[in-house]
């Protein structure tokens, strides 16, 4: 799949654990990285940027930590064009069975002035002298041009041409500000292909940001003037607006095969899988509309699509829900069903949980069924998103909670951790704004923690009357925005669920870089550190 790769495939380039996670507040542990990596494996990308090494001591153990284990996809890991980013990225990728190296720099005028300080001249010699640096230690480098669409093109032309020279096999033309049109980046797509010498020997590539919601059109834009690269993120988040998701691209790819004449190696069965779980573990909802994989996407309300939905499924469907893996919400198990048919569908839903996951998920199961008298798909997958959510085994775990509130009635909460230090139940009571906020209060006061409630979602998963409740609650410390995720058929208890999870996430240092690591300002032109929104 490197260079030289079959130009009826487009390799799919996954930036969930690098550019997806510089969304604010979606920083992940070193576990759920692992995790979200394991399910792209499994979905079938080809490429896992797995981060920024230089970027924090916690960026370098991840990436190292999935180039170790990654079994398939190429693990890629970003360097500014600089000698110790070149250095620290080989250090992280090592022991990569596939590794890829991805150097960048910004060529547009605006980031040559205001960002880098550096004349053209000097822009052209760090290329030439990064992407070399990198191609002596690694056959696979990519070389991303930081602001492509707003570079003069024959500049553009120029940098990308001393690239390949240099030793690039993967030429990166990234809308960093989502400010193309799907016509324009086509176009420059075709130019540079055009135009450039050694156009023909690398693979080109997409990487394409939402400002003004074209990402995904964009990219598929360059795919048909021949990129062969897509750079996505699951559910398309990202900084600001997110990048281009990887499963509009991919089903746009499949419903279009003949059109585009390319294929992917993903497995559309997987989709809803993954991105249930990459929405658990970053605490980002996905939108009820959201195309592929929103809940509504395949719901027909209204009575004229619900009579053609009957007579043919095809009058107002263009993707049938198994095709990307979206479960029909039906009754699959009970109280009295066995791990073996809860890892059964478990794998049908797309999950593979080891054995200690497994265990941790049938606990949750049997406690849902005493409650439930019907368990769905849908509270399969929560519960199965449920491992990765900053619910951490060695943190303060929830014992029991009372909580009131009422017209009239002071909201109070009591609330009973144990301890992760000792193993002992320690309690405490609090009044509040109302039951989250009492109970949020209560347990600042047993974990000594700092922070403030900024956020709380709460949404139903599954149907009936005793459907269970998923909170997802932000909290604000220091600075920083953690989120945790909370479930239980009391939508209290889900949402003090939700904040203590946050809490653990902050015990646990779950936020590994500084604020200043998700902006570009001084990237290239310190040694100090180096920024995450690089693209």
């Amino acid at each position: 799949m490197e260079h030289g790769h079959d130009h009826q495939r487009v390799i799919v380039f996954d930036t969930t654990l690098r550019d997806g996670e510089q969304s604010p507040g979606c920083s992940m542990t070193l576990p759920e990285k692992l995790e979200v990596a394991r399910a792209l494996a499994a979905l079938g990308v080809d490429v896992i940027e797995a981060g920024f090494p230089i970027a924090s001591d916690g960026d370098f153990e991840s990436v190292r930590a999935v180039a170790r284990r990654a079994e398939g996809p190429i693990v890629a890991g970003l360097a500014r064009a600089k000698r110790e980013d070149i250095e620290r990225a080989w250090e992280a990728l090592a022991e990569a069975a596939r590794p890829r190296i991805h150097v960048f720099l910004a060529t547009s005028p605006i980031h040559r002035q205001w960002k880098l300080g550096m004349t053209p001249e000097q822009v052209i010699a760090a290329v030439e002298d990064g992407v070399a640096r990198a191609r002596a230690v690694c056959d696979d480098v990519e070389f991303s041009a930081e602001d492509a669409v707003r570079t003069e093109p024959e500049f553009l032309a120029e940098v990308v041409e001393r690239a390949i020279a240099a030793g690039a096999t993967t030429i990166n033309v990234p809308d960093t500000v989502g400010y193309a049109l799907p016509s324009m980046y086509g176009g420059l797509i075709a130019e540079l292909r055009r135009r450039v010498r050694g156009a023909d020997a690398v693979t080109w590539s997409v990487h394409c940001h939402d400002d003004l919601g074209l990402a995904v059109a964009n990219s598929l834009a360059g795919i048909e003037a021949g990129a062969r690269q897509v750079e996505c993120t699951v559910n398309g988040i990202g900084e600001r607006a997110g990048n281009a998701a990887l499963e509009e691209v991919v089903s746009a790819i499949t419903t279009h095969r003949q059109r585009f004449g390319v294929t992917t190696g993903v497995r559309g069965e997987r989709l809803f899988a993954t991105s249930r779980l990459v929405s658990a573990v970053t605490g980002l909802a996905v939108q009820r509309n959201k195309a592929i994989v929103g809940q509504n996407a395949f719901a027909h309300e209204a009575g004229i699509h619900q009579h053609g939905m009957l007579r043919h499924p095809s009058t107002y469907e263009i993707l049938k829900p198994e095709d990307v893996g979206f479960p029909r919400s039906q009754m699959v198990l009970g109280k009295h069903s066995g791990r073996h048919a809860l890892r059964a569908r478990l794998e049908e839903l797309g999950h593979t949980p080891d054995e200690e996951q497994l265990d941790s998920i049938f606990v949750a199961f049997k406690t849902l069924a005493d409650k439930k008298k019907e368990v769905f798909d849908s509270d399969l997958l929560a519960l199965a998103g449920g491992g990765a959510v900053g619910t951490h085994d060695d943190g303060w775990q929830l014992v029991t909670l009372q909580a009131t509130a009422g017209n009239g009635a002071i909201p109070s909460a009591v609330v009973v951790l144990r301890d992760p230090a000792d193993g002992a139940e320690r309690a405490e009571a609090a009044c509040g704004d109302g039951p989250v906020d009492a109970a949020f209060h209560a347990i600042q006061r047993l974990t000594g923690l700092e922070g403030s409630l900024r956020g709380l979602e709460v949404r139903s998963v599954s149907s009936g009357e005793d459907a269970q409740a998923e909170a997802v609650v932000e909290v604000e410390h220091a600075g920083r925005l953690h989120r945790g995720r909370g479930l239980s058929t009391d939508i209290v208890e889900a949402a003090v669920r939700a904040a203590l999870a946050a809490v653990n996430r902050i015990a646990a240092g779950a936020v590994l870089a500084p604020p200043a690591a998700v902006t570009t300002e001084g990237a290239q032109a310190t040694a100090g550190a180096p920024a995450g929104g690089v693209r």
